[in-house]
């Protein structure tokens, strides 16, 4: 009997985080700033404790859970009227480096050492600081780059010319599924699709584990391969 009580606590702990979750809007977990992070921690602890309860007192961590969640939901409301508090809550970006100098204080500020300083330029292909104008930390943590303008790569724009805009690419068969709504959505049929996979060689749809296209008949398919790579071809 305890643990069906358990097993009903967590899954009803699940769906009220799920929920509480869907209520605060989705966001990446690298875009999240440290407050989001702390609250999401919490949150995420509360729901554990209300799942492993004994006691079957969920209410008092589902009230709890509530109260983080409006009170996060307050702050990004009152934050998007507040510059000051929106600074104070998510924090505001930090110039570590521009115009060939490097702010030593600044770079104590964000708690970063020179050595993972040049790492991050490096992680964004900059190996030579030369190269580089500007290197701002950002709020959520992560590092933004701005290369000197005639090291920028050149566009199209640049060079004069104007290419076809290109499409995204839609799914159209997944896993030995035709999805009839993508395909139809591109302008395109089934009997359009099985002459594609003939040109591709391809003679059953259930061998198809992805096939995607565009609205300009751009089509890729790649087949089932039940097997695993050789991780030693890896290195």
């Amino acid at each position: 009997m305890e643990y069906i009580t358990i097993f009903c606590q967590a899954l009803f702990s699940a769906i009220a985080l799920l929920l509480l979750t869907k209520l605060m809007g989705a966001r990446q977990v690298s875009h999240l700033s440290m407050f989001d992070y702390i609250n999401s921690i919490t949150i995420g602890s509360i729901a554990a404790e209300m799942a492993t309860n004994s006691e079957g007192d969920y209410l008092k961590a589902l009230t709890a859970m509530v109260t983080y969640t409006l009170f996060v939901i307050f702050l990004s409301k009152i934050s998007q009227k507040s510059i000051p508090l929106r600074r104070l809550i998510n924090g505001k970006a930090v110039v570590l480096y521009m115009h060939g100098e490097l702010y030593r204080e600044n770079l104590k500020k964000a708690k970063m050492e020179v050595d993972e300083f040049l790492t991050e330029c490096r992680i964004n292909g900059y190996f030579d600081l030369s190269q580089v104008e500007a290197v701002i930390l950002e709020p959520n943590g992560k590092i933004s780059i701005l290369p000197v303008t005639e090291n920028k790569p050149a566009t199209a724009k640049d060079l004069g010319i104007t290419p076809t805009q290109e499409e995204m690419f839609a799914n159209v068969i997944v896993d030995g599924q035709i999805l009839d709504y993508n395909l139809t959505h591109i302008g395109y049929d089934q009997k359009w699709l099985q002459s594609q996979l003939s040109v591709h060689n391809i003679k059953d749809i259930e061998d198809v584990f992805l096939a995607i296209c565009d609205r300009q008949g751009h089509f890729h398919a790649y087949k089932k391969i039940n097997q695993a790579i050789d991780k030693d071809i890896l290195g």
